[in-house]
C-alpha cells in the first residue's frame, strides 16, 4: 500500500488539507481537490510556486510522487478568473504599481483573492508613494540641487528617524508602513505573507484517532510567544465635536450608572503618521443594555441591522465602541477618581475579551492574507478619570494575537485581578497551546513565562483620541439647539416617540427640512417606529443626507411617508401651521375630556391624551 501524505492547498478562502496515498494519480488528485474546495475540476488550476509557476496538469499519467509532491507541501490554487485577471495585468506575480510607480503592498507573490475588496481608506494609501522627502542640508549636503546623498534622501515611512524625529515620537507603526516593510528589499515582498494565527487542531489528520485519542506534531498548533505589536491599524480617533461625547456622558451624570455605545464614522486618512489611518466618529448610539454604577450589561438588539443599513446609506460604518468608568470623587468640584493607571490596570482582562470578540466581528481585508482578512479597524474607548481627576478618554486595540486567542476560546479573565487575563489548559474537549510572554526583572534578566496568568499589557495597543480642533457637525448635534432623545433611555423619561418628534420639529421650518432630518437618532426611530416604519422609504431622504442635496430632500419631505407622519403630528399638535408650507410649529396643549377607546387596539385611554398610549394611533 503507498505510504500516506497530506498536501497543504492555498486559496483565497484560506489553507485547505486534501490527503491522499503517494501513488495517487495528478488526475485523482485534482478530483479530491475539487471535493475539498468545491470547485469543478475545469475552473481552477494548481501551482507549485506561489508565483504561478511550475503549474500540475490533471493527467493519469503522472502521480504525486513522479511530481516530486512530499508530505506537508504547499500546492497554490487560483481560479480560471484569477489567472485570467493576473494575465490582462502587467505582471505575472499580481503586482500592482500606484500612481508613484512604487511598488505597493499588492506587490506580494502570496496569491491576491480578486474578490477581497478592501476598505477605501486602504486602496488609497496602496497608490501613496509613503516615502518622507527631506529638503538638502546646508551644511551637511555638497552636492548639486538635483543630486541626493544620505542626508537628504527620503525616508521610508518605517524608518526609526521618522517616528522618534515626530512630535510627539510615533509609538506604533501604521499598518500600512508594516506592509511597506514586509514587501520592501531586493525581492519586492516576493514571500511577505501574512497569516492569522491559529489556536486549534488542524482537521482533516488520518495519522491517529481523534483529539483526545490522539495527536501529533502536524495537527496540533505550535506554541507562539506574546509580543508587543509594533504597528496599529488605526493610529488616531477623532471625535467630530465634544458635544455628541457630552450628550453620551449626560446619562452618567444623571443617573450614575455606566453606559456603553457603537461609535459610527469612517475611516480616513491620517496626515500626522506616515500612511495613517484615522477613525472619524460622527455619532454615538446606544444600544438596548441595563447597568449599575459597577457593571454593564448590553442586551440584544432588535434594531443592529437598521442601524447599520441607515449608517451605511450616509456613508458611515461601525468604527469602534466606547463605555464609561466613572467614580464620581468631589460632587462639588466635579471631579472623578482616577482608577486606571499603571499601578492597577488600563484595560480589564474581560475588557480585553470583549474588545477582541468585537474586533473579530469586524475584521479588516487585506488581499495580502490568505484568508482575505488580517487584524481589525474596530477601536475601544474608555471615558474615566485621569491623574488630575477630570474626565478623559483612553483608547485601545487588542492585538492580533488576543484576537485569536479570544476567537479560538483560548483566554479568559482571572476572578481577582482585572489586571491579569488566563489561558485555558487543555481538556478532553479542546487542546490549548503552550503561549508565553517574556518580562525583563530588576537585574536586566530576560525570562519567558507560561501565559497562566498573563498580564494583559501584553495584549494592548493604545491609539491616540481627541476632538477635532474646528468642530464638525454632520448631524444635529450642536449645544444651541433642542436635540431629538437619544435611544433607549427610556428610564431617564427621554422617550421617542410622536410626541418628541414634534417637539423637535417645532424648531424647524420648511425651508429647514434637510437640517431636521440630520439627526442620526430621529433617522433611527423613523426607520423602526411601531406605527409605521419608514425604512424601505427612506433611500432618497438618507442620500439627500448624505450628499447634502436640499432640492431631493424637499421632494421627500412631500411624500406619501412623510404625509402620513405629518398626518400624526397634527393629531398630536393640531394647528393649521403645521406642515405644508407652513413650516412645523410646536405642539399645543390637549385639553381633557371625557376617556376614548381606541379603534385600533381597543384601549381605554384618558382624555387628556391625542394618541393612544399603547398604539401610538391618533383619537
Amino acid at each position: 500500500m503507498s505510504e500516506g501524505i497530506i498536501v497543504r492547498i492555498q486559496t483565497f478562502e484560506g489553507n485547505k488539507r486534501v490527503s491522499a496515498p503517494v501513488g495517487t494519480t495528478l488526475y485523482k488528485f485534482f478530483q479530491k481537490v475539487s471535493e475539498t474546495v468545491g470547485i469543478d475540476v475545469g475552473e481552477f488550476q494548481l501551482f507549485v510556486n506561489r508565483d504561478r509557476t511550475n503549474q500540475l496538469k490533471p493527467s493519469s499519467k503522472s502521480t504525486l510522487k513522479s511530481a516530486k509532491i512530499r508530505h506537508g507541501d504547499m500546492l497554490y490554487l487560483f481560479s480560471d478568473e484569477s489567472v485570467a485577471d493576473s494575465g490582462n495585468s502587467s505582471s505575472s506575480s499580481a503586482a500592482v504599481i500606484g500612481g508613484s510607480g512604487e511598488p505597493t503592498p499588492s506587490t506580494s507573490g502570496a496569491p491576491v483573492a480578486p474578490q477581497v475588496i478592501e476598505d477605501e481608506v486602504d486602496q488609497f494609501l496602496a497608490k501613496q508613494d509613503g516615502k518622507i522627502y527631506r529638503k538638502r542640508d546646508e551644511q551637511l549636503c555638497h552636492h548639486g540641487p538635483n543630486a541626493k546623498c544620505v542626508h537628504c534622501v527620503p525616508l521610508e515611512p518605517y524608518d526609526e528617524r521618522v517616528l522618534m524625529d515626530n512630535d510627539p515620537p510615533i509609538k506604533h507603526l501604521s499598518f500600512h508602513a508594516h506592509l511597506r516593510k514586509l514587501t520592501g528589499g531586493v525581492d519586492k515582498g516576493k514571500f511577505a505573507f501574512l497569516e492569522n494565527i491559529s489556536c486549534k487542531l488542524k482537521e482533516g489528520c488520518t495519522e491517529h484517532a481523534p483529539y483526545p485519542g490522539g495527536i501529533c506534531t502536524k495537527c496540533q498548533p505550535s506554541a507562539f510567544s506574546l509580543d508587543r505589536q509594533t504597528y496599529r491599524h488605526v493610529d488616531n480617533i477623532m471625535f467630530e465635536n465634544p458635544f455628541m461625547f457630552d450628550r453620551f456622558l449626560d446619562y452618567w451624570r444623571k443617573t450614575g450608572n455606566q453606559r456603553i455605545g457603537f461609535l459610527y464614522g469612517k475611516y480616513e486618512h491620517h496626515k500626522d503618521v506616515p500612511l495613517g489611518i484615522k477613525a472619524t466618529v460622527s455619532s454615538i448610539y446606544e444600544p438596548p443594555q441595563s447597568s449599575t454604577a459597577n457593571s454593564l450589561e448590553l442586551h440584544e438588539d432588535p434594531h443592529a441591522e437598521v442601524v447599520d443599513y441607515i449608517a451605511n446609506k450616509l456613508g458611515l460604518r461601525k468604527v469602534g465602541w466606547i463605555f464609561t468608568d466613572l467614580v464620581a470623587d468631589d460632587l462639588t468640584k466635579g471631579t472623578v477618581k482616577h482608577v486606571r493607571n499603571m499601578d492597577a490596570h488600563f484595560l480589564s482582562a474581560e475588557e480585553c475579551i470583549m474588545a477582541g470578540e468585537l474586533q473579530n466581528r469586524h475584521s479588516n481585508p487585506c488581499k495580502l492574507a490568505a484568508e482575505g482578512t488580517f487584524g481589525s479597524k474596530f477601536t475601544t474607548c474608555i471615558v474615566t478619570g485621569d491623574s488630575t481627576n477630570q474626565i478623559h478618554t483612553e483608547a485601545y486595540q487588542v492585538s492580533n494575537q488576543c484576537m485569536a486567542l479570544v476567537r479560538d476560546n483560548c483566554l479568559i479573565p482571572t476572578r481577582d485581578a482585572p489586571e491579569l487575563g488566563y489561558v485555558r489548559e487543555s481538556t478532553s474537549e479542546q487542546y490549548v497551546p503552550d503561549v508565553f510572554y517574556s518580562e525583563v526583572d530588576e537585574y536586566g534578566n530576560k525570562s519567558k513565562s507560561l501565559a497562566r496568568p498573563l498580564p494583559v499589557e501584553f495584549l494592548l495597543v493604545d491609539v491616540p483620541c481627541a476632538f477635532s480642533k474646528d468642530p464638525i457637525y454632520s448631524f444635529n448635534d450642536r449645544p444651541d439647539m433642542k436635540h431629538f432623545p437619544v435611544e433607549n433611555r427610556a428610564e431617564l423619561g427621554e422617550l421617542q416617540d410622536i410626541n418628541a418628534v414634534a417637539t423637535y420639529m417645532k424648531q424647524f421650518q420648511e425651508d429647514r427640512f434637510l437640517e431636521a432630518m440630520s439627526d442620526f437618532h430621529l433617522l433611527v426611530f423613523l426607520a423602526t417606529m411601531d406605527m409605521l416604519p419608514l425604512r424601505d422609504h427612506m433611500d432618497s431622504l438618507l442620500e439627500a443626507i448624505r450628499s447634502g442635496d436640499v432640492e431631493l430632500a424637499r421632494a421627500w419631505s412631500k411624500s406619501e411617508q412623510w404625509a402620513t407622519i405629518e398626518h400624526f403630528l397634527e393629531a398630536q399638535a393640531p394647528s393649521p401651521t403645521l406642515g405644508g408650507a407652513s413650516g412645523f410649529s410646536a405642539p399645543g396643549p390637549v385639553s381633557a375630556g371625557p376617556n376614548w377607546t381606541c379603534n385600533h387596539c381597543t384601549y381605554i385611554n384618558s382624555g387628556d391624551r391625542a394618541l393612544c398610549e399603547i398604539c401610538e394611533n391618533p383619537k
